[in-house]
């Protein structure tokens, strides 16, 4: 497995040269670098075995498109010395097969994700994978949202880079990936002095940020922000959190651990403590 404090990720596609600059670039790029992260990507026509290297075929019961094969999947998956689906320790290494079909990937999926030394990620492709590759092969199917990808090539980035993220290290600033959307630390309006600069979501959305100049074509910097009382800009923060949450995510809200003044700045909003949809709110 290589050096303990590394995690490795393993990516199993027909497009390999699809990772070629995601990898080279910003957070990824130095976590490599730096032996924090490892990231092997797997052709997966290597493991076809016909002189057109072929790994998909026509599906059983007619329909239309063509499904990937199962046997090079599991060729692919085999050749990387992963343990059998019924013997593996999945406290230790999992195989995900990216699909439309599957468990939503949230920011609390990748924090179980970042746990792990080895992700084993299969690209699905064309109208699907055939069956038996999820279910003799896969811990577990992710989406990363309630849309359909060309292929799981653009999920697969998504979760190198949003559990490499997670990884200790990684970041130039280790409370950063609490301090943010969907962070666990604790957003209330107390403490003593001046509060961080990502001041904690408590798992809302982030509050709106703002840096120079005080005014931007005729749009001012909100003016709790210039006065230096720490409280206030605790409150506005807060607040603001409030406001995009209920706006862009109010499902959001219903697992949200919210004081009474949330509570009561929330139904001065419109909120009745039941909103479960996502969506927009003009």
């Amino acid at each position: 497995m290589g050096n303990p404090e590394t995690m490795r990720f393993d990516l199993i596609t027909i497009f390999p040269e699809f990772f070629a600059s995601i990898l080279s670039h910003g957070v990824l790029r130095r976590a490599i670098a730096g032996g924090l992260v490892t990231v092997e990507v797997h052709d997966l026509r290597n493991f076809a075995h016909d002189r057109h290297r072929t790994v998909d075929d026509r599906p059983f019961g007619g329909g239309e498109g063509m499904i990937l094969k199962p046997e090079p999947l599991a060729e692919a998956a085999e050749s990387l010395g992963v343990a059998g689906k019924a013997g593996r320790d999945r406290g230790r290494e999992q195989v995900v097969l990216l699909s439309a079909q599957g468990a939503r990937f949230t920011q609390a999926v990748a924090r179980e994700l970042a746990g792990l030394e080895r992700l084993v990620l299969l690209c699905g492709r064309y109208e699907g994978v055939d069956e038996r590759v999820s279910e003799l092969l896969c811990d577990r199917e992710l989406s990363v949202g309630d849309y359909v990808l060309s292929g799981g090539e653009l999920a697969a980035a998504i979760v190198v880079d949003a559990t490499a993220r997670l990884l200790p290290g990684v970041l130039g600033n280790e409370a950063s990936s609490e301090f943010e959307s969907f962070g666990l630390a604790d957003a209330g309006v107390g403490g003593e002095g001046p509060p961080v600069s990502t001041f904690g979501a408590g798992g809302l959305l982030d509050y709106p940020h703002f840096t120079r100049p005080a005014e931007f074509r005729g749009v001012a910097v909100p003016e709790v922000l210039t006065q230096g009382d720490h409280a206030a800009i605790r409150r506005w923060r807060r607040e603001r959190a409030l406001e995009k949450t209920w706006r862009n995510r109010p499902d959001l809200l219903v697992g949200a651990e919210l004081s009474e003044a949330d509570r009561e700045f929330l139904s001065g909003l419109g909120w009745n403590g039941r909103e479960q949809e996502t969506g927009n709110r003009e």
